[in-house]
């Protein structure tokens, strides 16, 4: 009956390390910053850890006031693509901590 207490114990242990861990490594991703460019580098953007944008640089040749459309889609392409690598840099670095345990959304 007290062996199970034990057990209990150690894994409660084990939560408390891994959501210290998971707190840590989530600031550290924060400083972590994903370029992304559009257009054959026409466009790029720079997005931290945070999804938040950091630059973005456009070049001149992708200024054409006739075409706002195509700069808009490039922008709009490239920073939905830095998005989307900043959740792909989450969930690996997340995978390596938890040793890819499926934990349930939230839990941590």
């Amino acid at each position: 009956m007290f062996g199970n207490m034990g057990n209990m114990a150690g894994m409660m242990k084990k939560v408390q390390k891994l959501q210290a861990d998971m707190a840590k490594l989530q600031e550290e991703l924060k400083s972590r910053t994903i370029e992304v460019s559009t257009g054959g580098g026409a466009v790029k953007v720079v997005v931290n850890g945070e999804k938040k944008v950091q630059s973005i640089k456009i070049a001149p040749s992708a200024v054409d006031p006739e075409d706002v459309e195509m700069l808009e889609d490039l922008v709009t392409a490239a920073v939905n693509e830095a998005m989307a690598k900043v959740d792909d840099m989450m969930s690996q670095e997340m995978g390596k901590l938890t040793g890819g345990l499926n934990l349930p959304p939230g839990m941590f």
